[in-house]
């Protein structure tokens, strides 16, 4: 990955559609980083002005792509045969299936929102249980482009503006924002388990 990333920077104008190939591929669960691919992508627009439109679009594209091709093809499509598969084995359990999309069936988009900003393989995660949990694909589509519009203009702004200074601020605010969402579904689990009436 590191000699792929050299040769995106030293090479601006094919920039645009290796970001997009590379990010198409995160969609078959291959580990290809968004984030750094927004920062490559910022950092070579800062550098290069002329080429600041295409390196969104292909990042963007390729980031929303990536989403959509987990939902479908891994998700709905393959769905529990995937994890056959010693690459996708630990990605979700069925508990995890289920309670990801009582999470999108009570919050909606705000689950998408929230995940898209978590780190640690979180969104492919996300997208994946989606589709196996059937959510409704236009439902998913649209928010997610909102999702992904949202978290691709904010971080391509910062890194285009602020460069390697951000980088820091970014890990420590995916932190904070990743331990909220656990520390809320760790209490929506403890709810649900102690609002179930016992057995007599």
């Amino acid at each position: 990955m590191e000699s792929m990333i050299e040769y995106i920077q030293a090479n601006v104008a094919m920039a645009p559609y290796l970001i997009f190939g590379l990010l198409f591929l995160a969609g078959f669960n291959i580990p290809v980083s968004e984030d750094v691919m927004l920062f490559i992508s910022a950092i070579l627009a800062a550098k290069n002005p002329e080429y600041m439109p295409q390196l969104f679009i292909g990042v963007f594209l390729g980031a929303y792509i990536s989403d959509l091709i987990c939902y479908a093809v891994m998700g709905r499509y393959l769905g529990s045969k995937i994890f056959k598969m010693k690459l996708f084995a630990s990605m979700a359990s069925p508990e995890k299936i289920d309670k990801v999309h009582s999470f999108y069936e009570k919050y909606g988009i705000i689950t998408l929102l929230v995940g898209r900003f978590i780190p640690f393989g979180v969104r492919n995660a996300l997208f994946l249980t989606a589709g196996l949990g059937k959510m409704n694909a236009w439902k998913f589509a649209l928010s997610d482009l909102l999702a992904c519009t949202i978290s691709c203009v904010t971080f391509f702004w910062l890194y285009y503006t602020y460069g390697n200074t951000v980088i820091e601020y970014v890990k420590k605010g995916n932190i904070i924002i990743f331990s909220i969402a656990a520390i809320l579904a760790i209490g929506i689990i403890i709810k649900k388990k102690t609002s179930k009436p016992s057995k007599s």
